[in-house]
């Protein structure tokens, strides 16, 4: 298994950011890699990109809702943390899928799995994961599937 390009970009990103003192960027960054140091440990792999991607959707969703809870809270301090984390995260995700890309790949997934029905959703989805991993929201994509096939 080849080791993880973002994961190495992630490490060189904590190493600068130690050099220039940056306790807020090295603090989140760190948190990242002890992540991925735990999976690794855990599951004695060593991690390639695909499951650095996986890891990194799962801490910017974990953000984003904690986001939320601080905003209903009143925590603008703990808000700030949050969204400082969540755009520090995007910069080592690839780009954004723009929404004419992403039907356009839920529309060959349907075709290429032949689904007709939520029964099939399945299917499309084990297609589209791969794809969308760190570009989309699983969770909207899902939704998008679900709608058009019923």
């Amino acid at each position: 298994m080849p080791a993880s390009e973002i994961k190495q970009k992630i490490d060189n990103a904590v190493k600068d950011a130690m050099r220039a003192r940056d306790k807020q960027r090295v603090g989140a960054l760190r948190l990242a890699m002890s992540e991925f140091k735990k999976i690794e440990v855990d599951e004695r792999i060593e991690l390639d990109d695909a499951r650095v991607l996986a890891i990194l959707d799962k801490m910017t969703k974990q953000r984003k809702d904690s986001l939320a809870q601080y905003e209903a809270a009143g925590r603008e301090d703990l808000v700030a943390q949050e969204a400082f984390e969540i755009e520090l995260i995007k910069e080592f995700l690839p780009t954004e899928l723009t929404t004419e890309e992403l039907d356009a790949l839920v529309q060959a997934a349907i075709a290429e799995s032949g689904a007709s029905s939520m029964r099939e959703m399945g299917q499309v989805m084990a297609i589209l994961k791969p794809q969308i991993q760190g570009r989309a929201d699983v969770g909207a994509v899902s939704g998008q599937v679900k709608s058009l096939l019923s």
